[in-house]
Parts: structure tokens; C-alpha cells; sequence
């Protein structure tokens, strides 16, 4: 058995969970809010839809994908080599450059 009593590990594995928690109640109450700031904007009439530039967003997530994944990936293969364990970094590797080649495709949909 490990040094630490059977409390204090209870107590380590109730952390996550507690943070799990308080997270969902903190996205709740924002939802929540936010849902009913818009409701009154609508009412009053002074509402106006925000417009998401996607390309922007695709490429700042494309790239901060990719630079996590290859990092994730080199890491994994020095430490684990090759195996299931490398996904942990190929999945955002490969969703970053997704992202990547989506952008590349739209700037030339629109030349």
C-alpha cells in the first residue's frame, strides 16, 4: 500500500469531481444569464446578432491544434513509444491540420 491514509486519498479523488461540479454550475448560471440578457436586448429592440468570422477561428484553432498535437505526440513517443497512447496526440495533430486545410480551401473557393 501507498504512505498516504485511506482519507487523504478520498479526499484526492473527490477533487476532480468537485471541480467537475462547480464547472457545471458556473457554464449553468452564465447560460443562464447570458440567455436572458438577450431576451431583454429583444425585447427593448436593441438586439444585433453577432457575426463569427469562421475563418479566423479555423485557423487560430487549426494552429493551436497542431502545435498541441505534435507536442503531445513527440512527447508520447519518447516516453511510450509506439502504441495506443500516441492517439493522446495524434487526435489534435490531425484536427488541427483539418482545421488547417479548411482554411487553405476556402481562401481559394474565394479567388
Amino acid at each position: 500500500m501507498s504512505g498516504t491514509s485511506i482519507a487523504a486519498q478520498v479526499l484526492i479523488s473527490l477533487i476532480p469531481i468537485v471541480g467537475i461540479a462547480m464547472g457545471g454550475v458556473v457554464v449553468f448560471f452564465w447560460l443562464l444569464w447570458s440567455h436572458r440578457e438577450r431576451k431583454l436586448l429583444i425585447q427593448q429592440g436593441t438586439w444585433v446578432p453577432s457575426r463569427v468570422d469562421i475563418d479566423t477561428v479555423s485557423l487560430l484553432s487549426g494552429l493551436l491544434l497542431t502545435a498541441i498535437g505534435i507536442v503531445l505526440s513527440i512527447l508520447i513517443l519518447v516516453v511510450d513509444g509506439i502504441g495506443y497512447p500516441l492517439l493522446g496526440g495524434l487526435v489534435p495533430l490531425s484536427a488541427g491540420i483539418g482545421l488547417l486545410v479548411f482554411v487553405r480551401l476556402r481562401t481559394f473557393e474565394r479567388r
